[in-house]
């Protein structure tokens, strides 16, 4: 069981490592090249909401990547926008520019092609399958580290 549970998280590691590698051939294919694979991820999950940048670190989906640097950079770079809140003027939040929904079509597009090539080769139970033992395996991290590693003393 050890071997099998350290080779789902390194799977895990290398399947977020291999779709960055797919998003960085979609912009080289765009000759896009004011923006980062991470940054148009970041781009993507944004989408059509104005977040804050707490929000955006909050929702992790940035593997290793400083979330306030890369708003800064899609900035400079025209995809997104900040904002003060109206409401708490310490938060600043974060929308897509017109050039900012622009690549988030193209990656919808993208990802609907990726969609059309992966039906071919696992069924929607098969991929709903894995997302819901990953989700598991989610839950039992935070688990550990809400509860088990600090009253076992794990480390």
């Amino acid at each position: 069981m050890k071997e099998t549970y350290l080779d789902a998280i390194r799977l895990t590691e290398r399947l977020h490592r291999q779709f960055l590698e797919l998003v960085k051939a979609e912009l080289d294919r765009l000759g896009m090249e004011d923006i980062n694979n991470v940054q148009a991820f970041i781009l993507y999950n944004i989408g059509r909401e104005e977040l804050t940048v707490g929000e955006l670190t909050n929702r992790g989906y940035y593997l290793g990547s400083n979330v306030s640097y890369n708003v800064r950079k899609m900035v400079e770079n025209g995809f997104i926008v900040q904002e003060r809140s109206t409401h708490d003027r310490r938060s600043i939040r974060v929308k897509l520019t017109a050039k900012g929904l622009d690549l988030c079509n193209r990656m919808e597009a993208m990802f609907d092609k990726q969609l059309t090539a992966l039906s071919g080769g696992m069924s929607q139970e098969e991929m709903a399958n894995a997302s819901n033992v990953y989700r598991r395996l989610e839950r039992f991290l935070i688990s550990m580290l809400d509860y088990g590693i600090r009253s076992q003393g794990m480390f």
